[in-house]
């Protein structure tokens, strides 16, 4: 996409920030040196950072000249534990940690939004406030976020993810679920080991893991709606130590992705009826230890229509994409505070959290100045209404 010539100069700082950050990559709850980064970026441009109770992570604020709404555009800052495979210059130097879902450029972009709407801050009728949020990875920074009391007030939030199965100058979104809600479960199996050339002494866990692995696999073809959609994974299985010795006890753990409350309700419910059943018929205990992630990204219709009808003033080829199962806490700023979620095609070839995960920087640029105008869309909707 095609950048004025009066903004190459910052497209080329974002990029530098954003290869900057890549190198110094920090897990999450850890983005000391990342939120300093920022926060110099931010002073720079005399822009105003909130004083809160935040570890890591900071939320800057730009307008409050004129009388006018309050809206929020959220970015995250942490990346993973993963060595990094691609071969960039900027590779990661903290061994182990790579910036592999892209959170490097959503952050560099945020600035990028921030340092546009300070440039004409004066005429800015109402305030914007600019997330770089921690712990994305673990889904508890939107709730530290929410905790500093850093969106008292907000009444339309505005967030994005790059997407690396769209090119380079299309972004997608849809009204209502766009991402899955994300739960993960353990179960443990508790029966009675014995050798196993005398299984009759013991009561088998494994003759246990095996059936729950199969009645399992029923719950979503069998008690979900066709017209729903829903995933029940199993991922890790354990159970035994040796060649000849029945165990006493067998693991296995999983996630379960859905796109309604109802759904979620119902395959955590049926779980736990299977786990009952199995315990009645083969005199076991079976203990399920159930952990709720975010969930649903749910866009509000109208925002979902402002961002798409923005994106193509802007210059990108706006969609209407289909939901995934990936997992996002900005669904629980949603939970609150009506708003969107936007996919930005960020070019591939690699999927997120592989470790060969790349941005195109060509998005950099153009995606910063797509926030900075939808910002100030979001803020004329609302103070017409």
């Amino acid at each position: 996409m095609k950048i004025a010539a009066h903004h190459q100069t910052l497209a080329r700082h974002l990029e530098t920030f954003r290869q900057t950050l890549h190198q110094h990559p920090e897990l999450s709850n850890e983005e000391y040196e990342t939120t300093a980064r920022l926060r110099a970026a931010l002073e720079e441009h005399d822009i105003r950072v909130l004083d809160l109770p935040l570890k890591t992570g900071l939320v800057a604020e730009i307008g409050g000249q004129q009388e006018g709404p309050l809206i929020a555009l959220r970015s995250d800052i942490d990346a993973l534990p993963i060595v990094e495979e691609a071969d960039v210059p900027w590779k990661s130097l903290n061994t182990g940690v790579m910036h592999a879902c892209g959170h490097d450029f959503h952050a560099s972009a945020a600035l990028g939004a921030a340092i546009l709407l300070k440039a004409i801050e004066p005429q800015i009728k109402g305030r914007v406030r600019i997330l770089f949020q921690p712990a994305e990875e673990v889904a508890k920074g939107a709730i530290d976020v929410l905790n500093s009391g850093a969106l008292e007030g907000v009444q339309a939030i505005f967030g994005i993810h790059n997407d690396p199965t769209l090119p380079v100058g299309v972004l997608g979104t849809k009204a209502g679920a766009l991402t899955a809600g994300v739960d993960r479960f353990g179960i443990t199996i508790t029966a009675k080991g014995s050798h196993a050339a005398r299984p009759q002494a013991g009561n088998d866990p494994i003759i246990i893991l095996g059936q729950l692995i199969s009645i399992v696999q029923g719950i979503v073809s069998r008690r979900v709606a066709p017209n729903d959609s829903a995933v029940v994974s199993i991922t890790h299985v354990e159970s035994g130590s040796t060649w000849n010795v029945i165990p006493d006890t067998a693991t296995l753990e999983g996630t379960v992705r859905t796109f309604s409350a109802e759904t979620r309700a119902l395959i955590e419910a049926e779980l736990r009826r299977i786990l009952d059943g199995l315990a009645h018929t083969y005199n076991a205990k079976l203990a399920l230890d159930w952990q709720p992630g975010p969930p649903s990204v749910d866009n509000t219709a109208e925002w979902a229509d402002v961002a798409l009808e923005v994106g193509e003033r802007e210059g990108f080829e706006a969609r209407r994409v289909d939901a995934s199962p990936i997992g996002e806490d900005f669904a629980l700023y949603q939970q609150t505070i009506p708003g969107v979620f936007v996919m930005i095609g960020s070019g591939g070839p690699h999927a997120l959290h592989h470790p060969a995960f790349r941005v195109d920087d060509r998005a950099l640029f153009p995606t910063a100045h797509y926030l900075h105008t939808l910002a100030l869309a979001a803020l004329d909707r609302l103070a017409s209404t």
